[in-house]
């Protein structure tokens, strides 16, 4: 005991605090079982909504400003090694290489100048403001507190006073307990009431001066940054006009789907040979039906060419999911003489048309041909869209996370702040996947698991977490 006294702790004091717990608890039991009146105020209510709802936007716009931060500091990481790179390159003889350096010392300072800036005008002034929370929320819970053992008090001195067998003792003695605990609760309830609305109203000076200085800061970084960029621009000129021999010119790359310049279709086969199947040349990325490749010439249908060639099937514009077929046919003569060029008609792949469906024009090409026609056998492959296999009998999902919708790539390194948050290296891969509360997602944030995480537990409890969209790059 003597111990407990001489740290301010006495036993009578801890059994006063316990009783005080105890009634509040079967205060709080009466109160919502309705044996109990409760004291209401709604106006206060309302502000304590507006307190968690301003406390919520507080913090959401504190952590998105420490991911804004992050990016810029990435930012500065990458154009510092931008620049060392082109220190490194540009060699010792040429012109300008002062200036190039001089320029690139000047760029990470300016950098440096931003994110300090950043911080000092912004995220600490958040920091402050968000500050002044905590303490207010202790008090509206203590007056939470204290409204219950108001409300007990009144309703012992009330039970008292309607007793049978009244006891003037007692019944003073409550009176006494009641004025105490409505002062003291009046006390707090009135600071509370003045301070809460005005907590409320100085949300809009605070975020006004917070992206205020925000976009000040912004803008004149791209200012300087500008006259910078011009400056290195002027240097790389001059180095230019020195070298002006030298000149790299970019070339357009020739498309995969284009023919090589020069290209012909097999010769017919020798007189007296057997017919030669025709070629089939498969491309699953076909080119859009309205760009024509430099020096292919248009396939034709049967209806817009009067002398259709023997044999040859209706063309259709290939759909997105279908290879496009290119089909080389042989001579129809077998009789000798010269050899002539064969025809060759881009079919995309499918069936033919049924018997009595031909179009104007074919008929007689039908008639005009040999006996037996070269057959043309085409083997279909399914494709792979958007993670699904689609073939004959349906869609066949691969292995990835339930929901998934695409990949992306991380560019920067990102340091996990909380336990929902994924921890990212440059180069991750992530498997991206929907929020199950759709509401839960902030805007600007992903929800995903890293395939590698995903490839080795096949969990998405353990694995998955959110991350800054703005940090990476989709892929797929």
């Amino acid at each position: 005991m003597a111990e407990m006294g001489s740290k301010g702790v006495t036993a009578g004091k801890i059994a006063s605090n316990m009783q005080k717990k105890l009634t509040r608890a079967q205060e709080k039991v009466l109160q919502k079982l309705g044996k109990a009146d409760e004291t209401k105020d709604e106006q206060f209510e309302q502000c304590v909504q507006n307190f968690n709802k301003q406390l919520n936007e507080g913090t959401r716009l504190q952590k998105d400003l420490r991911t804004y931060l992050a990016s810029v500091k990435a930012m500065h990481e990458a154009s510092k090694k931008l620049n060392e790179c082109l220190q490194e390159v540009y060699e010792p003889d040429w012109p300008g290489r002062d200036e190039a350096s001089k320029i690139a010392e000047n760029n990470d300072l300016l950098w440096m100048d931003y994110h300090q800036k950043l911080v000092d005008q912004a995220l600490l002034t958040m920091d402050t403001y968000l500050g002044q929370f905590p303490d207010i929320k202790s008090r509206i819970a203590k007056r939470g507190r204290k409204l219950v053992d108001y409300d007990s008090a009144r309703h012992h001195y009330a039970s008292l006073q309607t007793a049978k067998k009244k006891d003037d003792t007692k019944i003073a003695k409550a009176e006494e307990e009641l004025v105490k605990a409505q002062k003291v609760f009046e006390e707090m309830n009135v600071d509370l009431q003045e301070e809460l609305p005005s907590l409320w109203n100085s949300r809009v000076g605070f975020y006004v001066n917070t992206f205020q200085s925000i976009a000040g800061l912004e803008e004149n970084f791209h200012k300087e940054m500008s006259k910078l960029n011009q400056n290195l621009s002027d240097v790389l000129v001059g180095l230019e006009k020195q070298h002006g021999s030298n000149t790299f010119a970019v070339k357009a790359q020739p498309s995969d789907n284009a023919p090589a310049k020069g290209d012909k279709s097999p010769s017919p086969p020798p007189n007296g040979s057997p017919a030669a199947t025709p070629e089939i040349r498969v491309n699953h990325e076909p080119e859009p039906a309205s760009v024509a490749s430099p020096g292919a010439a248009l396939p034709k249908s049967p209806s817009q060419s009067t002398e259709s060639p023997a044999g040859s099937l209706p063309s259709r514009e290939p759909s997105a999911a279908e290879g496009t077929f290119a089909v080389a046919w042989p001579s129809q003569t077998a009789a000798p003489g010269p050899a002539q060029p064969a025809e060759a008609s881009e079919v995309a792949g499918g069936a033919q048309p049924a018997a009595g469906a031909q179009e104007p024009g074919e008929t007689a090409a039908r008639d005009a041909a040999p006996s037996s026609l070269p057959a043309v056998v085409a083997e279909t492959f399914p494709a792979a869209v958007n993670g699904t296999v689609e073939g004959g009998s349906g869609a066949v999902r691969l292995d990835l996370p339930p929901g998934f919708m695409f990949k992306v790539q991380a560019q920067h390194d990102y340091t996990a702040t909380d336990t929902d948050e994924l921890q990212l290296k440059a180069g991750d891969v992530v498997l991206v996947i929907p929020f199950q509360n759709p509401e839960e997602q902030d805007e600007g944030w992903l929800m995903g698991v890293k395939e590698s995480d995903w490839n080795q537990h096949k969990e998405l409890e353990k694995c998955q977490g959110v991350f800054p969209e703005n940090f990476t790059e989709r892929v797929q």
